[in-house]
């Protein structure tokens, strides 16, 4: 079967376009045809579209990474692509049961649609070693974050959190572009922003990943964390807890009814209230690429 990527810069480090770069390598490897071009050579039996369709060659699959909200933004003409390529499509991807009920809401529901969540390559991220460090090697844990920093992604409650909660025998190792929250602190490190393999050996030495963003879909961070073996903490508020594992600390939101709001003056969050994780997702890319076929076949059923 060969499929076009559409909408896919494989060599950018967004997480659409990560997954996209994992999912095709691991379609490649059970012998599938990929391109991210469209041309007279190549001529793919599916599309399948990340986020909106440049142009529709062949029967399209949306992956959906989430819609727009924010009413700080004109979100419903940022959404008008989105929405045509949605109406335009034969089946929809989305990527948590949150994302599914966010853009059903503005959207309306879609005749054929499906969640599948992230996934990442387990072989690969145990066959990379743990960082070695001498500065971590003086504490008992590690905690980690990393993102590309912005309002909702809240760094700073994740500052807050550790210090309220860890010991003095843990530190906290900082990573991603753009921090928006800076504190000189003695059990607190900057990395700044790394390639992928030097994130996977960090988050391979530490023992907790932090997520607290507000109203994320399916970050691949925390599949990439959870995969290394961290222990997951994150909000309730979004997808992320339906990735985190059973073992994640969740943290109590109030429910949300998917009215447009302010996403980048997000509420400050109550550490003593926590919820048990209902979600226990395979989250190997393996499991993600045979959920697409799926899709794939399905489509071309039809």
């Amino acid at each position: 079967m060969k499929v076009f990527f559409d909408n896919v810069n494989f060599n950018s480090s967004s997480g659409p376009n990560s997954f996209a770069k994992r999912l095709s390598d691991e379609l490649i490897r059970r012998n599938y045809q990929i391109s991210n071009v469209a041309s007279k050579s190549f001529i793919p039996d599916v599309q399948l579209s990340f986020i909106m369709s440049q142009k529709k060659i062949a029967p399209l699959v949306q992956r959906l990474d989430g819609i727009y909200f924010n009413i700080e933004q004109d979100y419903q003409v940022l959404n008008k692509p989105l929405l045509e390529t949605y109406e335009n499509s034969e089946s929809a991807v989305f990527q948590t049961e949150f994302n599914k009920k966010l853009s059903e809401h503005y959207f309306g529901n879609h005749l054929n649609s499906t969640v599948i969540r992230n996934g990442t390559d387990l072989d690969l991220i145990s066959s990379i070693q743990p960082v070695k460090n001498k500065i971590l090697d003086k504490f008992e844990k590690v905690w980690c974050c990393a993102s590309s920093w912005r309002p909702h992604k809240r760094l700073s409650e994740n500052v807050r959190y550790f210090l309220e909660v860890a010991p003095d025998t843990h530190c906290l190792v900082i990573l991603g572009s753009n921090p928006d929250f800076i504190t000189k602190h003695p059990r607190i490190f900057y990395g700044g922003e790394v390639g992928w393999e030097d994130l996977i050996s960090i988050y391979r030495r530490s023992d907790y990943f932090i997520h607290l963003s507000w109203l994320d879909h399916c970050p691949n961070v925390v599949v990439d964390a959870r995969a290394s073996g961290c222990q997951i903490i994150c909000s309730s508020a979004g997808g992320t807890k339906e990735i985190a594992g059973k073992d994640a600390t969740v943290i109590k939101e109030d429910d949300w009814d998917f009215s447009p709001i302010k996403l980048y003056k997000p509420p400050e969050m109550d550490f003593s209230k926590t919820v048990k994780n209902e979600y226990d997702i395979d989250i190997s890319i393996s499991r993600a690429a045979k959920e697409y076929i799926d899709v794939f076949k399905g489509v071309l059923r039809r």
